[in-house]
């Protein structure tokens, strides 16, 4: 190895420009990620949604939605819409979702310790799975 090869000149833009031409995540036709298409159709069968913030939460927080826990989401916004709830506090074992019972939508979804942290609002009921 030569000395000279150590005293080239360095270009920071090139450098600090690397990361970003990274490969986007493969969209359909309508510009969904397979992340968001899949979370959709699975949501579909239960009649659940997840808006857009949801699915960030969730993914953020590290919080997994199996096929259970979407029955049980289901079945706890029934619940909520037979006693005539708007938005409902769903608690579980391991995190907590705010749903809109008309939209049948989970607004946002917060985990165990960011629920210890926060107040949750705009709710008219709580149903503890």
């Amino acid at each position: 190895m030569k000395i000279t090869d150590f005293n080239r000149p360095v270009n920071l833009l090139e450098i600090a420009s690397r990361g970003r031409n990274a490969t986007p995540a493969k969209t359909d036709k309508t510009g969904d990620t397979f992340k968001d298409t899949f979370s959709r159709e699975l949501a579909k069968t239960n009649n659940v949604e997840f808006s857009k913030h949801a699915r960030a939460r969730l993914f953020s927080r590290g919080i997994e939605i199996s096929d259970d826990k979407l029955n049980r989401l289901s079945n706890a916004i029934d619940r909520a819409a037979a006693k005539g709830s708007k938005e409902t506090l769903i608690l579980d074992d391991d995190a907590a979702y705010v749903a809109s019972v008309d939209n049948r939508t989970i607004i946002t979804a917060l985990s165990r310790d960011n629920l210890r942290e926060g107040v949750v609002t705009s709710i008219d009921s709580a149903i503890i799975l």
